[in-house]
């Protein structure tokens, strides 16, 4: 069998099976957080706003991430539950673009996801009032301490303005670098319970 031609990646036709073979091979390139991806939301003013997350999870519902509800990003989220997204793998001159609806993930998906983190990730979640104005770094120190005592040991529970977000995805762009900006894009757009898919010019 002769080698893949670089841009057969273009005739794929499931999105998601194409992201997990691209991610896993971003997993064994990239020096870190192959899963850092930026998030752009708006809110009610309609004005962008973009920051640098982790993916937790992805399968064919889409892609989750966590935070906490009354972050900037909760509450744009709560006024306008649509997002976009895009991974930049640079060691693999590689990157994935979604953008779709947002919803929330199950309580038990989100306790569950919780219950992995580290115990100081779990008391940072709790004493972490995100996007609020912070007089200094002693008062957030001061607010972990006391966290910690609140939860002496034991199970520390996920905070109830503490979540995931799924973000469905209506269309998936996968670009990949090409000699003389001659890229390789392919685009899928969601039709019914399949996908529609379309080679872009770079």
């Amino acid at each position: 069998m002769g080698e893949l031609r670089k841009d057969e990646f273009t005739e794929r036709a499931d999105p998601f099976a194409l992201f997990r073979d691209w991610f896993a091979e971003a997993k064994a390139s990239e020096p870190e957080d192959p899963n850092a991806m930026a998030l752009a939301t708006a809110g009610a003013d309609g004005l962008p706003d973009v920051r640098i997350v982790l993916l937790k999870e992805v399968d064919a519902r889409g892609f989750v991430f966590y935070t906490n509800t009354r972050s900037m990003k909760g509450v744009e989220l709560a006024e306008n539950p649509q997002a976009a997204l895009v991974l930049h793998w640079k060691s693999r001159r590689r990157q994935v673009r979604a953008r779709g609806a947002v919803s929330r993930v199950t309580e038990a998906e989100a306790d569950a996801y919780f219950a992995t983190r580290p115990r100081d990730s779990r008391l940072g979640a709790w004493a972490s009032q995100q996007s609020q104005p912070l007089a200094s770094r002693a008062d957030l120190e001061r607010a972990v301490a006391e966290t910690a005592a609140r939860f002496p040991e034991g199970d520390v529970p996920r905070p109830p303005h503490w979540t995931g977000y799924r973000i469905v995805p209506a269309t998936i762009e996968f670009w990949q670098d090409g000699a003389f900006r001659l890229h390789d894009r392919v685009r899928f757009t969601r039709a019914g319970d399949g996908w529609e898919r379309a080679r872009l010019f770079p």
